[in-house]
């Protein structure tokens, strides 16, 4: 399938038009010429090119080497967004730690003692707003007003723009998805908001509400699933962010929504996607091939480098003790143990019944212990091999650093487990129980990933062995590194307090008790200052 070519010149002309926009965007681009839109749309194929840009937020940092970032005082390596994003969903739990602390925030994030001046916390706030700007910026310049002034007249660019205004539409929906889980709050601007505006402050049921409302109202002209191009969005795409709102929806909003999620769930399964037959495949170079993805993040290891999630979570897989890069395409040393598992995420594979488990890609024994009790010390904890910069085929990616593994943002797997987690939740809402099994369909969906999982269906489970409990084990095995496990906690109640703790939870080596406020991140000390109408979350 054609993949869609990343822009980094549509990116580098919305920031320089938004160049004082710290309202939209709460940063400072580095450039301060000035960008003539006008210019830049009488070209040939400008809108597909501008579309583009708006995607390549979401892979690029910036308009140089992986090192070069758009956001003025923010480091290219803590503002990438599939990396911000798995720091804050995936760095918080019990998942996985990283060796070098003194990487700015990290330290902070992974023993759950962050503040307003976390770097990463800023550079996923200032994305993500970059983001909803560069969609505004595109939706301005696509108006029919525009389009007519330029005497745009071509039946068939016309359709053109009228789908890529809806995919903007909803990428922009998307980015407001991700600040109301985060953050619970942001700045509320659209494209009928002049540049340069700063935005009222929306609160979560605002948030929800307009992406919600958003999100409906593009749907039915977005592609059917699987039509569109690799790297662009369709149906399934908004209807999986529905999904993951309605399932959320009582950490949201405190409403029950768990029938809507069965339904959204249902329609992306009769999309036409399917489970790879091979675990693993999903994970490797060429994964944006898998018929399993719904939306995967690009990565390639030439055209699109950066120091993304992927390019961190392949090179940090790199054990200090086993120098295994060649076997996943990166150097030998790779990052060299930057990268280990928690213990309480290695005991959800412990028993007879994952033996074979094809999820269980972990290195330990020998001189490697399970328990980190020093997190410098890199020999300490286990190490994960799910993420590989070699192809399904044997195929080394072509560069031996940035790797060409998309990272995969929404798959079929996460849709099933959401199905099933639904369904219980809602029959035990219906019958007044905080308990309830699987139906025959959910009980299908699972034992489909434990039958893939196992080549067979030995580890096959029956409805009396499917609790919440198990559920949430079953979303760690399956979706374990795809930036999942902290909303999985927090709608399961075991993030913050002390239910559940992990190894390093609340700065303590064996884990504490953490405080109910860091269910949300603060916002930024910086967008506090650029925008007045934003206030602090509870507790920072």
């Amino acid at each position: 399938m054609k993949k869609l070519k990343i822009n980094a010149f549509y990116l580098i002309g919305l920031f320089l038009v938004l160049n004082s926009c710290t309202g939209d965007l709460d940063v400072v681009p580095k450039d301060d010429d000035v960008f003539l839109s006008e210019a830049f749309f009488a070209q040939p194929d400008a809108y597909r090119q501008g579309l583009a840009g708006v995607y390549g937020n979401l892979s690029l940092t910036g308009a140089g080497d992986a090192g070069s970032s758009f956001l003025e005082g923010i480091d290219a390596g803590t503002s990438q967004f599939s990396r911000c994003l798995w720091y804050l969903q995936d760095l918080t739990t019990d998942e996985v730690i990283w060796s070098y602390e003194n990487d700015p925030g990290t330290k902070e994030l992974q023993r759950n003692i962050w503040n307003a001046s976390n770097p990463i916390i800023l550079g996923m706030f200032s994305r993500t707003m970059g983001e909803v700007a560069f969609a505004n910026e595109f939706l301005r310049q696509t108006t029919p007003e525009k389009l007519s002034g330029r005497g745009v007249t071509d039946a068939a660019l016309l359709a053109d723009i009228v789908t890529f205004r809806n995919e903007v539409r909803t990428l922009r929906a998307y980015a407001y998805y991700n600040l109301m889980d985060l953050y619970g709050k942001a700045p509320l601007v659209t494209e009928a908001d002049p540049l340069n505006t700063t935005g009222p402050q929306y609160d979560r049921a605002q948030l929800f509400t307009f992406i919600e409302s958003e999100l409906n109202a593009v749907l039915p002209n977005l592609k059917a699933p699987r039509t569109n191009e690799n790297g662009r969005l369709d149906q399934a795409f908004a209807r999986m962010v529905l999904a993951k709102m309605y399932l959320n929806a009582e950490v949201y909003t405190g409403a029950n929504r768990y029938a809507d999620c069965m339904d959204q769930c249902s329609q992306i399964i009769a999309g036409g996607y399917a489970l790879k037959p091979n675990y693993l495949d999903n994970f490797k170079a060429d994964n944006n091939t898998s018929e399993e993805m719904i939306f995967t993040l690009q990565s390639d290891g030439q055209v699109t480098q950066s120091y993304g999630a992927t390019t961190v979570m392949v090179n940090g897989s790199v054990g200090s003790l086993e120098a295994n890069g060649a076997s996943l395409g990166v150097g030998s040393g790779g990052w060299g143990g930057a990268l280990r598992l928690r213990k309480q995420f290695v005991q959800k594979f412990d028993g007879s019944a994952y033996d074979f488990d094809a999820r269980k890609t972990i290195i330990g024994g020998g001189d490697r212990s399970l328990e980190i009790s020093d997190i410098a010390n890199k020999d300490q904890g286990y190490i994960l091999t799910k993420f590989s910069n070699i192809s399904s085929t044997g195929i080394p990616g072509l560069n031996s650093t940035f790797v060409n593994t998309d990272f995969p943002l929404f798959r079929l797997a996460d849709v099933y487990l959401m199905y099933a987690e639904a369904q219980m939740r809602r029959d035990g809402a219906t019958n007044g129980s905080s308990t309830a099994n699987a139906n025959s369909q959910s009980l299908t969906y699972i034992n489909s990933l434990r039958e893939r999982a196992n080549d067979g269906n030995f580890a096959n489970v029956t409805a009396s062995d499917v609790t919440l409990q198990f559920i949430i084990d079953e979303r760690s095995r399956e979706l374990h590194w795809e930036g999942h496990r902290r909303q999985d906690l927090i709608r399961f109640g075991q993030y913050t307090g002390g239910t559940y703790n992990w190894a390093w939870k609340g700065n303590s080596a064996n884990g504490i008790a953490i405080s109910n406020n860091l269910k949300l991140f603060p916002i930024p000390a910086q967008s506090l200052a650029a925008n007045p109408n934003l206030t602090q979350n509870t507790g920072y």
